[in-house]
């Protein structure tokens, strides 16, 4: 799989992607810090990327419509600290990994994860 971290994300995802055998790469790295989501989800879709994100605006999919999409995930910990939110990711990243994304919005909380 081909992933896009957004940059609310810990970078250290990269190397968690990467060393399971999954492309990677960071908002970041492509200079795309502060770029509005419409530029984000433009870029992720010419390159086939899946993106996680934690920002709950890409979630709204009258505005996003997954089906436009190689996959978003939008990962929502209780908590906002940044050992707490690789933690809660790392955690939640086999389900991750294990289901097909093309085309939808993948949500997972504290209390369950939810595919649109």
């Amino acid at each position: 799989m081909r992933f896009k971290v957004d940059e609310n994300l810990p970078s250290e995802l990269v190397g968690d992607l990467h060393a399971v055998g999954h492309q990677a790469e960071t908002v970041l790295e492509e200079g795309l810090v502060g770029s509005p989501d419409p530029t984000i989800l433009e870029r992720v879709k010419r390159e086939g990327r899946i993106l996680l994100t934690m920002d709950r605006g890409i979630a709204d999919v009258r505005a996003y419509p997954p089906e436009h999409y190689p996959g978003i995930v939008l990962f929502r910990p209780r908590t906002s600290g940044r050992g707490t939110v690789l933690a809660f990711i790392r955690h939640h990243l086999p389900a991750v990994l294990q289901t097909d994304l093309a085309g939808h919005l993948l949500v997972i909380s504290e209390r369950s994860i939810r595919i649109r």
